[in-house]
């Protein structure tokens, strides 16, 4: 954040005042921007408001200061200047110089002739409001005077030749996924800072247990800002940090009263922001209103679809864009060759207040809606085929944007059966990304606000039709989709049946066949549960022939890759081998993935009735590396399953894929910890290897598997003992090359190496990482830069529902 401290000079201890506080998290960024410093004549940190630019480059220019300047490290405030006209007169000023008596030009020549023979350092603080002058005037004292050095600080670079732009993030905040570790979130620096200018309102206060939740949650609300850190942090005399979180709905009544000493604009959050705001243009204040309406990101094309209109064309939007980039109000990120944008929590709220008091938000979130209908409608179209894992992927960026749509169709009147239509298509997605309960949430109160804004003549618990009116098919079709993910979490086999009576009744009475062949699979998945595989058999081929019928070639090979793995357990293995391959052959014609990962791990389970180890571990590899892409930690599961039971001769590695095991499991939210028709030798196996180990090494191993990151549990059922909490430094800048859309030839001339050399590291980086795409590695180097990843983790008690 700005210190608000006057223009001064200062040279070892004397001159300029003196830190009153520490400089948290930011040692890294000191020597990064040290070192381009001593490369670059200008240096300019770029960042939105409240992020510690200022901060950061006094630490930098008083570090500076002790060697590399010898004539000098001049700073001068600007944020209080409001005349371009008189800037080279006020930076003239901490020169200790006298002012010739003339603005502009007089005081420029003056300017330049005192620093021509110096060596020094100039730091131009707060340069956004006169961007355009301060370019100017360090650009020609730049040029004539050799030995100078400029650190600016900006919103938003000069942008004049030889410039350095380093951009200034906000702290590190605690992973979401992980504990709430006192050791870990003291380490961590956006806690630090909070824990720091805590204890100097209020001595004595340290992080404690009962308030680590809350301080994490806190400081993760905060973007990790260190302006908005320490506003609140202040609020501590009064709050304790679980009440200052539960008031955080509106931080910017909250967040005020910052330092008596510091300028009126660093004061409060809001006015640090509405100074950004007013250097804005009129069209980048609108759009940075409209993309308020955005959650968690969104690319240019949303962006066009969701905020153009005749008051802003796109050719307008696209300059409003790149000036609210320029400005750090929206950052941008390459993912895949493509740009990615997104606003700080803290400054996309500032937007949507602004936006709701044009008396434009419904309209806006509507648009909005329609957009991601679209989105999800054509990925639906396009699951089965090439594109499969690329659809996968956008709509996992994407899914805070899907949240923000199911939740306008949910609070709208009349937009449930919208609601309903978006949350089921494409119809996997709640079942590959590790989202079983998010997904029956909407599911179920937009089942619920549909059958009241019917008037109560749907049909949500088997009362009544449910199926009057043309789009009546989606309200069945949902209803058999929340049946589904109910069965996947292992609800109670008497409840399911109810629900698929339910639904067979409804879809047989409105004539929706599709549903009706979903009911039979549904029905063939509880017999595979009971261990029927006879039945279950039956059931998927009866399924299978209607999907046929309709042309639903990808739910029909669906039902076809169940009806081998029934056939697996307890049928006939030539049968199974023949779908198997049926399968397989269809999903490389098709460029299909997700399949061909299940029909895998059919023959996995072929190769583990036929007491093939090797075999079966090899398959179930192989189907992990097709499933993860999708985040599939059901079927994942199933896999580790598979090779547990192939490595029991060795007990301890075994029980830590047994501690993987209840990772998965855990990590889906039901009531499962094994495949139900896999628990009888789950439990033998865990008694086996318990047995043979002995308690206490046994719960040790395990505890490695179940406290384990997602990818170092892959990595030990992958059979890599190095791990993968990591790549090395040259996995990691291939890794980066990709995302930013290079091909291999284009990475191995960045990096001067040979073009094979370049493949093997991606091929390496891909299989340390079990992705299966370039598509999936940019977005796996996308969330290591700060995004969120999804995966398995531990649930802990301060988790909140999906709809918070």
């Amino acid at each position: 954040m700005g210190t608000g401290a006057a223009a001064g000079t200062f040279a070892g201890l004397g001159g300029f005042d003196a830190e009153l506080t520490p400089l948290i998290g930011r040692r890294a960024d000191t020597a990064r921007i040290a070192r381009l410093l001593s490369g670059a004549r200008l240096v300019t940190l770029s960042g939105t408001g409240g992020v510690g630019k200022t901060r950061l480059a006094l630490r930098v220019a008083a570090d500076a200061a002790r060697s590399a300047f010898p004539d000098g490290v001049y700073v001068a405030e600007l944020a209080d200047l409001r005349d371009p006209e008189l800037l080279a007169s006020s930076v003239l000023g901490t020169l200790d110089v006298a002012n010739p008596g003339h603005p502009g030009a007089d005081a420029a020549a003056v300017l330049a002739a005192r620093l021509r023979e110096r060596r020094a350092l100039l730091v131009l603080d707060n340069c956004e409001h006169l961007v355009d002058a301060c370019a100017r005037l360090t650009d020609a004292l730049l040029r004539a005077a050799p030995g100078l050095r400029v650190l600016a600080t900006s919103r938003q670079p000069l942008g004049i030749p030889g410039e350095q732009v380093f951009p200034v993030e906000p702290l590190p905040v605690p992973d979401a996924r992980a504990g709430h570790g006192l050791r870990d979130l003291n380490g961590n620096p956006a806690v630090a800072l909070f824990v720091d200018r805590a204890a100097a309102v209020l001595p004595g206060f340290t992080l404690t247990r009962p308030d680590a939740a809350a301080v994490a949650e806190l400081v993760r609300r905060l973007d990790g800002l260190p302006f908005a850190i320490e506003l609140a942090a202040a609020r501590i005399r009064s709050l304790t940090p679980q009440e200052i979180l539960e008031r955080l709905t509106d931080r910017f009544a909250l967040l005020t009263g910052g330092s008596s000493v510091a300028a009126d604009r660093q004061r409060t959050l809001r006015a640090l922001i509405d100074w950004s705001h007013e250097l804005c243009t009129g069209r980048e204040r609108l759009l940075w209103a409209r993309a308020s309406v955005f959650r968690g990101g969104f690319d240019l094309e949303s962006l066009e679809r969701v905020c153009a209109d005749a008051e802003l064309p796109p050719a307008a939007l696209l300059d409003a864009l790149d000036g609210l980039v320029a400005r750090s109000i929206v950052n941008c990120r390459h993912v895949q060759g493509r740009s990615r944008y997104h606003m700080l929590e803290t400054v996309r709220e500032y937007g949507h207040q602004r936006l709701a008091a044009s008396n434009s938000l419904d309209a806006l979130r509507g648009r909005h809606r329609d957009r991601y209908a679209e989105l999800t409608a054509r990925a639906g179209r396009e699951w089965f085929g090439p594109r499969q894992v690329d659809w996968f992927t956008r709509l996992r960026l994407d899914h805070p944007n899907l949240r923000a749509a199911l939740g306008f169709c949910l609070e709208r009147p009349g937009q449930a059966r919208a609601g309903l239509a978006l949350a089921v298509s494409p119809r996997h997605y709640w079942m590959t990304a590790g989202l079983l309960s998010e997904g029956r949430h909407w599911l179920s109160q937009l089942l619920a606000a549909d059958h009241a804004q019917d008037g109560g003549d749907g049909d949500s618990g088997g009362d009544g039709d449910g199926t009057a009116g043309p789009d009546a098919a989606v309200r069945v079709h949902a209803r058999v989709t929340d049946t589904y993910l109910r069965i996947l979490q292992g609800d109670p086999d008497a409840d399911v049946r109810q629900a698929l009576a339910a639904c067979e009744a409804a879809a047989e009475q409105g004539g929706h066949r599709r549903e009706s062949a979903w009911v039979w699979h549904h029905h063939g998945i509880l017999a595979v549960w009971r261990e029927d595989y006879a039945s279950a058999a039956e059931l998927f081929a009866r399924a299978r022939t209607e999907f046929r019928a309709l042309g639903c070639l990808d739910a029909a090979l669906e039902c076809r890759v169940k009806f081998a793995i029934a056939h697996a357990c307890g049928g006939e293995a030539a049968v199974a081998e023949e779908a198997c391959g049926e399968v397989e052959a269809a999903a490389r014609t098709h460029g299909e993935s997700w399949l061909h990962g299940m029909a895998l791990l059919a023959r996995a389970l072929l190769a583990l009735r036929a007491d093939a180890p090797a075999d079966a571990t090899t398959h179930a590899r192989a189907a992990i590396a097709r499933l993860r892409p999708f985040q599939d930690w059901w079927d994942v599961a199933m896999c580790v399953e598979v090779i547990a039971w192939s490595t029991r001769d060795d007990p301890r590695r075994t029980a830590r894929l047994l501690g993987v095991l209840h990772l998965l499991w855990e990590s889906l939210g039901g009531r499962l910890g094994a495949a139900p028709f896999m628990r009888a030798q789950h439990l033998r196996l865990d008694a086996a290897v318990r047995e043979a180990l002995g308690s206490a090494a046994f719960d040790r191993e395990f505890r490695r598997g179940a406290r384990a990151t997602v990818d170092e549990a892959m990595a030990h059922v992958l059979d890599d003992p190095a791990g993968v909490p990591g790549l090395t430094k040259r996995e990691s800048q291939v890794a980066e090359l990709v995302a930013e859309g290079l091909t291999n030839k284009d990475i191995a001339a960045r990096l001067t190496i040979a073009q094979r050399t370049a493949e093997n590291h991606v091929e390496r980086i891909l299989g340390k990482l079990g992705l299966a795409s370039r598509t999936q590695l940019a977005v796996w180097t996308y969330e290591q830069r700060g995004g969120p990843a999804r995966g398995p983790r531990r649930r802990g008690p301060a988790e909140r529902s999906p709809a918070d």
